[in-house]
């Protein structure tokens, strides 16, 4: 008897239900970062400042139902989202599950816990500040690369089980 595969195996991103959809986010709060745009070159900057509304330790939203009424640039990643933003990050699920990919290690889905994205250091925990309070004037000071070398979150390497002197 085969074990079933995953929801994020075998469907679509537009195939999904809401609850699967929902579950897909892995929880990182790298799209809730504020980016600047050059009104010039169009090119999209990444800031290290959050979304007033990002919880920066759990890293979610602390309204999530009211958000867009809240925060009205605040973008719904949908799945026609997903093949246009160029700015989520590569270890996206979403990103992943549309590209043909499975989710890493550090995903709630596959470890089991939410915190495993903050313990690879994937998440914003701990590198993002709120935006509340910063004025605009000074946003271009916390533009940033990115906080994650996403090749930088290898899997824990299992331990090897010691046996105990004297016992069997």
């Amino acid at each position: 008897m085969s074990k079933a595969q995953p929801f994020w195996r075998t469907k679509t991103l537009d195939e999904m239900s809401t609850s699967e959809w929902e579950r897909l986010c892995d929880g990182c709060g790298r799209c809730c970062l504020v980016k600047l745009e050059d009104e010039d070159t169009s090119e999209i900057y990444l800031t290290r400042l959050a979304c007033g509304l990002l919880d920066l330790k759990s890293c979610r939203c602390s309204d999530y139902e009211n958000r867009q009424q809240k925060m009205p640039d605040c973008i719904s990643i949908t799945p026609e989202k997903v093949r246009t933003l160029g700015w989520l990050p590569p270890t996206c699920g979403y990103r992943l599950v549309e590209e043909g990919k499975d989710l890493r290690w550090w995903h709630p889905l596959i470890s089991g816990t939410p915190e495993t994205v903050h313990q690879a250091g994937i998440s914003v925990r701990g590198k993002a500040r709120s935006e509340t309070g910063v004025k605009t004037a000074w946003l271009h000071h916390y533009i940033i690369d990115d906080f994650v070398d996403d090749e930088a979150a290898p899997a824990p390497k299992k331990s090897r089980a010691k046996r105990s002197p004297g016992k069997a």
